[in-house]
């Protein structure tokens, strides 16, 4: 018999780990939604032409596969394509600048490794038909606000402009076609270093030279004011570059006018994002708690949504990961950890009292108690071990005393105490600071 097992990179998630997976896309959602943001779902299938020529070197990642009827599709590679073909195909329902968020799967054939898979959740916001920093501003303030709702420690957002590695490339001596490579190499600063990046500059034609220069160049430190001032002095013949400089200075103006906290954000000249779509500002938040790559990141992509509607549509946005969030939630023990989504456990104290057992379920669920009942019979202690085992805090007990008295007795499985409640306000008042946290996300 063939071994048992899901396939290599794609996970199956058990209730614990589901819940929390939940309480991160409900928080992220409520964000997105205080934001104004929009919600939009697309299939996970494609024409493969859709994504084809989109992704720069990550294309070769693309699922791709044939129907029946001999058509070439493609599981979708994130939520951005499928975007802009959404906003090309439904032009005129949609009324721009559009605000959207989409949650589901995406899939890429790579090497699975730790926070990385071939199935993997994203959860993705975008403003589409505005160029302002305002926008740019907006959805790093979003994902600040995101992260410090799930719980994140000092983490911080890195910001980059993609015409200010393109102005370091062009003042080093490159032409535009030899700057793809630079953009590729300087996406692998953090994980190879400077004399890696130095290697893989060499290795693709540029000179030593114009490597050291362009090294020197991208571990600029300092404020961010500091890091934008020197760059300013460094590329002061580049127009591009210099245009990108203020975009950027005008978008951290923007966070600081939203109240985004000044040490949640820094230009970082080293940072490349790797998808070839990007055009402008580009962002990757980091943690110090995990070294092993991003969080999430994003920026702006101003020409892919034109490719689909034959206009010029700016948009920026960025991706949340939602496995990656979760596995580094897990590590650092962030968010809650309930077992269950239970509030309380009605047991059946004998088979003539089912029908109050089941009654009273009922009651609890009508009144918003998320509610579990015995369903095999058996002593009342095989009964609290069940509930117990389960992750229930509260067992509740009707037994004929109780039918008379119209009461019920309420066991805290956690402290061992239990008391006698009225029937008519044991969901309402005694339990209801537990239906409060069980309707909180994540509970």
């Amino acid at each position: 018999m063939a071994k048992i097992q899901n396939i290599k990179g794609m996970r199956d998630h058990l209730p614990p780990a589901m819940m929390l997976r939940q309480y991160i896309t409900s928080t992220i959602t409520q964000v997105c939604e205080r934001y104004g943001f929009e919600p939009l779902q697309t299939p996970i299938v494609e024409y493969a032409e859709a994504l084809e020529g989109k992704l720069g070197d990550d294309e070769s990642l693309i699922y791709r596969f044939e129907d029946h009827g001999g058509r070439r599709l493609a599981l979708r590679y994130d939520q951005t394509v499928p975007l802009a073909r959404v906003v090309a195909q439904y032009a005129g329902q949609i009324t721009l600048p559009w605000r959207r968020y989409a949650l589901g799967p995406s899939y890429r054939g790579e090497r699975p490794a730790r926070g990385r898979y071939r199935e993997f959740y994203q959860a993705d916001a975008d403003i589409v038909g505005s160029s302002s920093p305002l926008a740019d501003a907006e959805i790093v303030a979003m994902l600040s606000e995101a992260l410090a709702a799930l719980g994140f420690p000092d983490f911080v957002t890195l910001l980059n402009h993609r015409q200010i590695i393109g102005g370091i490339a062009r003042v080093s001596g490159l032409d535009a076609a030899a700057a793809g490579g630079v953009y590729r190499a300087i996406d692998k600063f953090d994980k190879i270093g400077a004399q890696g990046v130095t290697d893989e500059l060499l290795r693709s034609g540029v000179s030593a030279e114009a490597a050291a220069h362009i090294l020197a160049l991208v571990q600029i430190e300092g404020s961010s004011a500091e890091i934008l001032a020197e760059l300013e002095a460094r590329l002061t013949h580049d127009a591009r570059a210099l245009s990108a400089i203020e975009n950027l200075r005008a978008i951290i103006h923007g966070l600081e006018q939203m109240g985004v906290p000044a040490n949640r954000y820094k230009v970082a000249p080293r940072l490349a994002r790797g998808l070839s779509y990007y055009t402008g500002m580009v962002f990757e938040a980091i943690t110090p708690h995990w070294p092993e790559g991003s969080l999430l990141g994003g920026g702006r992509y101003d020409e892919l949504v034109g490719q689909f509607a034959g206009r010029s549509i700016p948009t920026v946005g960025l991706a949340f990961g939602i496995d990656r969030l979760h596995d580094v939630m897990e590590e650092l023990n962030l968010g809650p950890r309930p077992t269950t989504t239970a509030v309380a456990y009605v047991t059946c104290f004998s088979p003539e009292l089912a029908a109050e057992s089941l009654a009273l379920a009922a009651e609890l669920r009508a009144a918003g108690v998320n509610t579990l009942i015995n369903l095999d019979g058996g002593g009342l202690g095989k009964q609290f071990k069940e509930a117990d085992r389960k992750g229930v805090r509260y067992a509740l007990v009707i037994g004929p005393d109780e039918v008379a008295r119209g009461e019920v007795v309420v066991k805290d499985l956690r402290d061992g105490t239990q008391r006698t409640v009225e029937r008519t306000t044991v969901a309402t008042q005694y339990l209801a600071s537990s239906v409060r946290k069980s309707t909180d996300p994540g509970h």
